[in-house]
């Protein structure tokens, strides 16, 4: 018997901040019904969060909603690098890294680009567009309980403003609801890891000769390290508004009533090393820096996402955007369950796929706070991998395990070393990817792309070897009988269309229109072949045979620079060696732009591959 409600949604999101609007706004593109309540009465108005990376903005582009975002970001648009210094009059500075794309190299290999925009610019944005797609959204609205059984979530919404309580039931309730998530404690869910590191009091401020004072050092950040006022200085609108993060120290008893605005403002005068400043304190807020990640992301209907699934320290704004891909990843898969076109056993690749990022991204974002000597934190950088920096966790990371097919669940989830080279436009190593800013870049020859060739007579696909829960042959060498990735050279080459992996960016025409290749990859699963070989066009026919056979939706398409292509690469630019893999090959794109499946070549029999690889990938008996 289905318990009584008010109301019945397919999904009910609690937490409306960044990553339950994101979520919101992914699944109104798929045309996913949904129900989000959020406690406070409005958006964050709090400057914070603006660090938007490169993957994060290409999720966003292909929602549409990338052009919003950046007018709302423009008045920081010319803000680079982040300065140490001990005070901005004086001679001991340094920048940590100036640049967060040096010489543009980063358009080889992405359509967008990073991003800052404050949370408080950016929330607005995403709820707009969420609401145009038809998403239900409510503020000043809480969920004070729930319960589930075995077809959906019984919950209990106070509207906070009149006392009114509804029932909601929903299919699934997805946890948007922050670190100290009341859904993730009523389900029993512990965390591991460091647990805390540090604690900071960010303070707005208005001072408007501190301008005057910063000059053309348009920094995205500021650590100031004056041993008597230590903090973090960051622009608000480059001009009269600003934020200053300062050390708090509750483990030795200092309290939150000590941080009064005088205090504050002789903090900020003190660390800018200008007495005089005339600093009017417009606003307080506490904030943790931890590590910690949840044992599991779901408990049956319920699934945990952003900061309720993962706490990460700030340094590199890993925290806000692993939550808002944690929302995409999720939104797919929400889709292709309610829509019937995949099984329930899907839902259950979500923390296999996203746990083990959230366990390397919280990692790297301490090191990383300890590397920048982050103020308030106190730890000595371990000494490990620098070079796994920014860019290549933002792109480089992979799946070891989930709706994939034939990858290593031994190599590591974030790739150790100099991230990988693109391809260049005729399939050659591409330019010095900026790494990490104010980090080494990548050393050394890059790999030639002719080494990803298919070897002729080898088992081409890589697929799960029967029983052994292990990748086939193929997979344990690079693709096609290259040299295994990592193995001298340029180091890791995650971007070459590895399963497991985010699918690589190309430009392309389609019917006039020029557009990447991740711009194909949201709603459905999308199969690319070759134009010109027999194994590509046979590849390309039997996948509309298997999609037909299971009920799938799926787009196919045909690369190359001929009259059969459908997408007609540019001049110069080869499909096949950008993706890593040959004439004859093939590639499965999840609608979350990760590679699930790939063949280096042909096969025997591809309409049987592809319909075990498609009933694999979406759970389907």
């Amino acid at each position: 018997m289905q318990p009584t409600s008010d109301e019945r949604v397919p999904v009910l999101i609690t937490g409306g901040s960044l990553v339950g609007l994101s979520t919101s706004l992914f699944l109104g593109r798929l045309g996913v019904e949904h129900l989000l309540v959020e406690k406070h009465a409005a958006t964050s108005h709090h400057p914070r969060g603006r660090g938007n990376n490169v993957r994060t903005m290409e999720l966003f582009r292909t929602a549409g909603v990338e052009p919003a975002i950046r007018r709302a970001a423009s008045v920081l648009a010319r803000n680079h690098g982040i300065l140490q210094a001990e005070s901005l009059t004086g001679d001991n500075q340094q920048w940590l890294f100036r640049e967060i794309d040096p010489g543009g190299g980063l358009a080889r290999f992405s359509p967008s680009g990073w991003c800052l925009c404050s949370q408080n610019d950016l929330e607005p944005v995403l709820l707009d567009e969420a609401r145009a797609l038809g998403g239900d959204i409510c503020f000043g609205a809480e969920l004070r309980s729930f319960e589930q059984d075995a077809d959906g979530v019984t919950a209990r919404v106070l509207h906070r403003g009149t006392g009114e309580t509804r029932t909601v039931r929903a299919d699934y309730l997805v946890a948007a609801d922050g670190p100290r998530s009341p859904v993730r404690t009523a389900l029993g869910i512990g965390q591991t890891g460091a647990g805390e590191l540090f604690h900071n009091v960010s303070v707005t401020f208005r001072a408007k000769r501190l301008a005057e004072v910063v000059g053309d050092r348009h920094f995205i950040a500021c650590y100031l390290t004056n041993p008597d006022a230590d903090g973090a200085l960051l622009p608000v609108d480059n001009e009269a508004e600003w934020v200053f993060h300062l050390p708090w120290h509750p483990e030795r008893g200092e309290p939150l009533e000590a941080f009064t605005d005088e205090r504050c403002a002789a903090h900020i005068r003190t660390a800018v090393g200008v007495a005089g400043l005339e600093v009017e304190i417009t606003g307080k807020a506490p904030w943790h820096a931890a590590e910690r990640v949840a044992e599991r992301y779901s408990d049956g209907r319920v699934l945990l996402a952003g900061d309720a699934a993962h706490e990460m320290s700030p340094t590199g704004a890993f925290g806000s955007n692993t939550g808002i891909q944690d929302g995409h990843n999720l939104a797919w898969k929400l889709a292709a369950v309610l829509g019937g076109w995949a099984g329930p056993g899907l839902l259950e690749t979500y923390g296999a796929e996203r746990r083990p990022v959230a366990v390397a991204t919280g990692a790297r974002a301490s090191e990383r706070s300890a590397e920048h000597s982050h103020p308030g934190y106190d730890a000595a950088p371990t000494g490990g991998n620098r070079q796994s920096g920014v860019l290549t966790v933002a792109l480089g990371y992979r799946y070891p395990a989930g709706a994939v097919v034939g990858v290593d669940p031994h190599r590591p989830v974030v790739p150790e070393g100099p991230p990988p080279l693109p391809a260049g436009p005729g399939g050659t190593g591409g330019p010095v990817v900026p790494g990490t800013p104010g980090e080494q870049p990548p050393g050394g020859p890059a790999v030639p792309h002719e080494a990803a060739r298919p070897a002729p007579g080898g088992s081409a696909s890589e697929t799960q070897a029967p029983g052994s829960g292990r990748p086939g042959a193929a997979d344990a060498k690079a693709p096609g009988g290259g040299r295994p990735a990592g193995a001298g050279g340029a180091g890791p080459r995650l971007w070459l269309g590895e399963p497991g992996t985010r699918a690589p960016h190309l430009w392309v025409t389609r019917g006039g229109e020029r557009l990447s290749t991740l711009d194909l990859y949201e709603r459905v699963p999308v199969l690319l072949t070759g134009a010109e070989g027999a194994g590509g066009r046979a590849w390309h026919t039997a996948a509309a045979r298997a999609a037909e056979k299971l009920g799938v939706p799926l787009d196919r398409y045909r690369v190359g620079a001929g009259p059969d292509a459908d997408l007609v690469t540019e001049p110069g630019a080869d499909w096949a060696a950008a993706h890593g893999t040959g004439e004859d090959g093939a590639l499965l794109v999840r609608p979350d732009g990760f590679v699930a499946w790939r063949s280096t070549g042909g096969s025997a029999d591809p309409e049987a591959e592809l319909t075990g690889v498609l009933r694999q990938v979406l759970s389907l008996a």
